[in-house]
C-alpha cells in the first residue's frame, strides 16, 4: 500500500481518527489530573529480652529472631492470614518486606526489621492499613511464644522504628502524555486502515464485471 493509499483510506474513515482523537484527550486528562495515590510505610524490628549480662537489647541478638519474624510473615502471606488481615480492617494494597538491617558494626540478618508498605487513595486509609497490619503482626510474635511457653519477661518485643507516614505517589506526566499520544496515534491509523481494508472486502461486486473464460476446444 503506497503513501497515497493510505492518505486515501485515512480521509475516508475519518470518522475512526475523530474517536480516536477523542479517546486520547480522556486518557491525556487523567495523566495530567490523576486519582490522588498514596503509600505510607513503616519499619518494624524485633527485639531481644533485656538479660544481666545483655542490658543493651541490640547487643543480644540471635539468629531465632530473624526466624522468629520470617515465620510470622509466612502467617500473614498465607491464604488464613489474608483472611485474619481483611477481618482486621486491613483494605487496599499491601506488602511485607523482610529488610536486612546488618551493617559494618551488626552482624547482617541479626536485626530481623520489616518493613510494611500500603497504598490507599487517601493518606488517613493508607497510614491505618498499616498500623493494623503491624497490630496483626505484633499480636502473632507474643502467640508465637505464649504457645512455647515462654515468660513474659524472656520473650522477643516488636518496636515500630519509623512511625507510619504517607507519601503523595507522583509519575512523570512528560512521559505519561506522550504514552497516551502515542498509543492514540496508531490505534487511531491502524482502526482506521483495518476498517477500510474490511469495508472494501465487503463491498459487492458490480454485475458484468467478471471475466468469463473462453471455451476450450475438444479435439475430436
Amino acid at each position: 500500500m503506497s503513501p497515497g493509499n493510505v492518505a486515501d483510506a485515512l480521509l475516508r474513515r475519518w470518522y475512526v481518527l475523530v474517536v480516536a482523537l477523542l479517546l486520547t484527550a480522556g486518557g491525556a486528562y487523567y495523566v495530567v489530573r490523576p486519582t490522588p495515590h498514596y503509600v505510607a510505610s513503616a519499619v518494624v524490628v524485633l527485639k531481644p529480652p533485656v538479660t544481666q549480662n545483655q542490658p543493651n537489647q541490640l547487643t543480644n541478638l540471635q539468629p531465632p529472631l530473624a526466624a522468629l519474624s520470617y515465620a510470622v510473615v509466612q502467617q500473614l502471606e498465607s491464604p488464613a492470614g489474608v483472611e485474619e488481615l481483611e477481618a482486621a480492617g486491613v483494605r487496599g494494597t499491601y506488602r511485607l518486606v523482610p529488610r536486612n538491617s546488618g551493617t559494618s558494626a551488626t552482624p547482617r540478618y541479626l536485626i530481623p526489621s520489616l518493613q510494611v508498605q500500603s497504598q490507599a487513595s487517601g493518606p488517613d486509609a493508607a497510614v491505618t492499613a498499616v498500623r493494623r497490619v503491624i497490630g496483626v503482626y505484633t499480636r502473632h510474635v507474643e502467640e508465637v511464644q505464649a504457645a512455647q511457653g515462654v515468660s513474659p519477661e524472656a520473650r522477643i518485643t516488636s518496636t515500630v522504628l519509623t512511625q507510619p507516614n504517607a507519601a503523595l505517589v507522583q509519575g512523570n506526566r512528560s512521559r505519561g502524555l506522550a504514552g497516551v499520544a502515542l498509543l492514540g496515534l496508531a490505534g487511531g491509523v491502524l482502526g482506521a486502515l483495518w476498517l477500510d481494508r474490511f469495508l472494501a472486502g465487503r463491498r459487492p461486486v458490480p454485475a458484468g464485471s467478471h471475466r468469463h473464460a473462453a471455451p476450450v476446444a475438444v479435439p475430436h
